[in-house]
């Protein structure tokens, strides 16, 4: 199996700077994508960010230039870089890897973490 952990969050004022760290393991053969997801309270989970296999970046329109995601890909590890940050980037985020894993054979994997929670507030 695959497990992925959140780390990082916390209580940070407007403006400020944050780094989330998602680190994985288990048995993944590969990985096509790592992605940061957020959920608001009252909101649905949205995409925030994310990497492919090759090194590609997406970001949403609301984090573009401020948040920079990264990896490296010998720890399987991904990073968030969240930079002046608004009180509307409350959120818990998820981290989610996509790939494949071995479990005698090969299968899809589509794991998700339990999140950590970000709030930005003065």
């Amino acid at each position: 199996q695959v497990q992925v952990v959140e780390s990082g969050g916390g209580l940070v004022q407007p403006g400020g700077s944050l780094r989330l760290s998602c680190a994985a393991s288990g048995s993944i053969f590969s990985i096509n994508s790592m992605n940061w997801y957020r959920q608001a309270p009252g909101n649905q989970r949205e995409l925030v960010a994310t990497i492919t296999y090759g090194g590609g970046t997406n970001y949403a329109g609301s984090v573009e230039g401020r948040f920079t995601i990264s990896r490296d890909s010998a720890k399987n590890t991904m990073y968030l870089q969240m930079t002046s940050l608004k009180p509307n980037d409350t959120a818990v985020y998820y981290c989610n890897i996509r790939g494949l894993y071995r479990d005698g054979i090969l299968r899809s994997m589509d794991t998700w973490g339990k999140g950590t929670l970000v709030t930005v507030s003065s």
